[in-house]
Order: structure tokens, then C-alpha cells, then sequence
């Protein structure tokens, strides 16, 4: 099969979905082109059944803002037309699904009817898709899809609920390669980082409001109160100052560790006690996935899809948004004493292991088929 995919290039959850998804299906032989505006942050390697195709903007004085939607749909036309592609999945609705769309009405004119299948993974639904600016696009885009799958039920529901959808959503959850990150911890790395064998607590994300990185804070102080602990803080964005501020406001800054973006944030995991993960909302919380692959338990709001994940006094702990004082309660009490804590990591691989890529890619693949299929009917 020749699968053309269309994503954000970046460390965001439906970039890192998307890269990981096609290079799982080169790795099983199929033929993959990636079509985004620069190499996604996970294609990292170079293999025979991946290919990717830069989309470029002309930079003209007449336009205050670069027109990709455009180029994007040219691309695609270009790509599908001359790799001979059996089908495109774009990842974000906007712009992709409605670049997508135009880039399908163009392709007729050439006599080829390219399947469409669209991949919705969150604010593409819950924030920017509510826009006024944008809702009709994209209530339009997914309809005229001719496959959609959502990373959650919360994500699939939610969709139903604030746009007037005629096509079906299937769900098809997020995953993990375990191959990846089942990693044995590096005692000298652990070392470093907790010299008198401090608990290790972990947060990753791309420091926006709706992750509250500031509650992150809040929770660890609270925490580090009770037991020794050091707070590792992975990745960056626009709420990172404001958080190493808080960090030097309540005096913890000796304790906490802001790491940047991380490529291998596997071999951080793998030292890793207990992940946490606060946000306001969260379609599915693949972060959260990720730690619990390298068996660490998860206290974490109960947002979005986070709770189909992450299992309340199982795998971890659920509270609602913002509450500070419990899930710094919940952590002590994971943290406090080593068989507890023992149990909870286990119980939390044993949840990802229902997530493994071996089983959601083959739903992928059925998926495809399936839509090319009905779409080959129409014809």
C-alpha cells in the first residue's frame, strides 16, 4: 500500500503520532510519504519505504500571510498523481483535512479518486475547531472525509456534541511502541540526577496554560515537603518562564530541572518514579502513555481521554482539574513507601501494554483497506 501522511512536523502529540505511525507501516512494507513543511521531528532515520516531500511557500510582497493551505493542496496533488498513492491520512483538521479536500476535488480532474481519511487528535476539535473562524471549515472538511478516526471516545463524543457531523468517527486510540520503551534504567544517569536517592517525579509537555505547568509546581513543592524528591521538567514553550519563576518563588529551584525538548525522553522515563500531568484538557495524554511504558505511575487531572488511559487507584490517580492539595496527596501516597510504589509501576506497564503499536497498526491498516474499499464502490 502507497499512504501519503500529512501532520504537524513538530514534538506535539499528533506530529509524534503521525511519524511513529508511518514508520511503523514502512517497517511492515508499505510505501510512506510524508507531505509537512519540514521533516517531522521523529522521522529520524532513514529507511527504503519512507519518503518525504518538503512543502514550500513562495514569499510574496502581496501577501501578509503565507498561503500553505494552498501550496499544502498543490503538494498533494503533486505527490498523489506521480508516486501513485492509494490513499492520504492527514493528521489536524485544520488546515489538513480541508487541503485535503481540495486537493481531492482537483485530483478528479485528473481522473483519480484519492481516499481521504482525517485523524482528529484534540484542539484541532475542542479549541481552535470551536472557533467561529473555523468551525464551518471544519465541520465541513470532516464530513466530506472519507474516513475519520478520533484518538479518544471523550475526543469522538466531543466532536458529535459541537459540530453537526453526518460521518461516522471511529475510534482508534493512540499507542506506543514498548520495543522503544522498555528500557532498563541507567544507574549513573539516576545517580545524577538524585545523588541521596530522591524520588524522581517527572512532567513533559509543551508548557501551554492548558497544560498547568504551574499546578506541576505546586503539586512537587507540596510533595517535596514530605519526601525527598527532585522534579525533572521536560520540554518548552510560551509558560516556561512564568513556571521557573514560581519555582524560585516558593524556594524549590535547587530541586528542579529544566530539561528542553528531549528526543530520547524514553532514557528519562526509564529513571523516572511518577509522571504528572494536571491538564485542562487532554484527548487521549500520550505523555502519559509514554511514562507508563516505562512502568511509571501517573497522577493526572481526570480531562479529556486521560481517564480511558490512565486508571484512577490502579495505574496511577485521577482529580479533578486544578485540584493541587489531592493529587499532591496522591502522590505521597504512591511515592511514600517502595512495594506500593512497586505495584503501581507495574500495574501501570501492564496498562500500556493494551496500547502497543502491534495492536492498534493492524486497526490502522484494516481501516485503510476498508475506506479505499468504499471508495473504489463509488466509482
Amino acid at each position: 500500500m502507497k499512504i501519503g501522511i500529512v501532520c504537524y512536523p513538530t514534538f506535539g502529540g499528533s506530529g509524534v503520532v503521525a511519524t511513529e505511525l508511518g514508520k511503523a507501516l514502512a517497517d511492515k512494507g508499505h510505501q510512506v510519504h510524508f507531505i509537512t513543511y519540514s521533516r517531522p521531528a521523529r522521522l529520524d532515520f532513514f529507511s527504503e519505504n519512507l519518503f518525504y516531500h518538503e512543502v514550500s511557500v513562495a514569499d510574496y510582497p502581496l501577501f501578509d500571510f503565507a498561503p500553505y493551505e494552498s501550496a499544502l493542496s498543490s503538494k498533494l496533488v503533486d505527490v498523489v498523481r506521480f508516486e501513485k498513492l492509494d490513499v492520504l491520512h492527514v493528521h489536524y483538521a485544520i488546515p489538513h483535512a480541508s487541503a485535503a479536500f481540495m486537493a481531492k476535488q482537483i485530483l478528479k480532474s485528473y481522473g483519480i479518486n484519492i481516499p481521504v481519511v482525517t485523524t482528529l487528535h484534540g484542539t484541532d476539535i475542542t479549541l481552535v475547531g470551536k472557533d467561529v473562524t473555523y468551525k464551518p471549515v471544519v465541520t465541513f472538511s470532516i464530513n466530506q472525509s472519507d474516513g475519520v478516526t478520533a484518538v479518544s471516545n471523550h475526543l469522538k463524543n466531543d466532536t458529535y456534541s459541537h459540530f453537526e457531523i453526518t460521518n461516522e468517527v471511529r475510534v482508534i486510540h493512540n499507542f506506543i511502541d514498548l520495543n522503544r520503551f522498555s528500557l532498563k534504567p541507567k544507574d549513573h544517569f539516576k545517580k545524577a540526577i538524585a545523588p541521596n536517592d530522591e524520588r524522581i517525579i517527572i512532567h513533559t509537555s509543551n508548557f501551554r496554560t492548558v497544560k498547568h505547568t504551574g499546578d506541576v509546581i505546586r503539586i512537587f513543592k507540596k510533595l517535596s515537603d514530605v519526601i525527598p524528591s527532585k522534579l525533572l521538567m521536560v520540554g518548552d514553550g510560551p509558560d516556561r518562564v512564568n513556571t521557573e519563576q514560581l519555582c524560585r518563588q516558593l524556594g524549590i529551584s535547587e530541586h528542579v530541572r529544566f530539561l528542553g525538548k528531549q528526543d530520547a525522553i524514553e532514557e528519562i522515563l526509564s529513571v523516572s518514579d511518577l509522571f504528572l500531568i494536571p491538564s485542562g484538557s487532554e484527548s487521549f495524554g500520550l505523555a502519559a502513555l509514554e511514562a507508563m511504558a516505562c512502568k511509571v505511575p501517573v497522577v493526572s487531572s481526570n480531562a479529556g481521554g486521560l481517564p480511558e488511559l490512565n486508571i484512577d487507584g490502579v495505574t496511577g490517580f485521577l482529580s479533578d482539574v486544578g485540584d493541587v492539595d489531592k493529587m499532591a496527596n496522591d502522590s505521597i501516597n504512591i511515592l511514600k513507601d517502595d512495594q506500593v510504589l512497586e505495584t503501581f509501576k507495574e500495574n501501570a506497564l501492564k496498562q500500556a501494554k493494551l496500547f502497543d503499536l502491534s495492536l492498534i497498526l493492524p486497526v490502522y491498516e484494516s481501516f485503510y483497506e476498508e475506506v479505499i474499499e468504499r471508495v473504489k464502490a463509488l466509482v
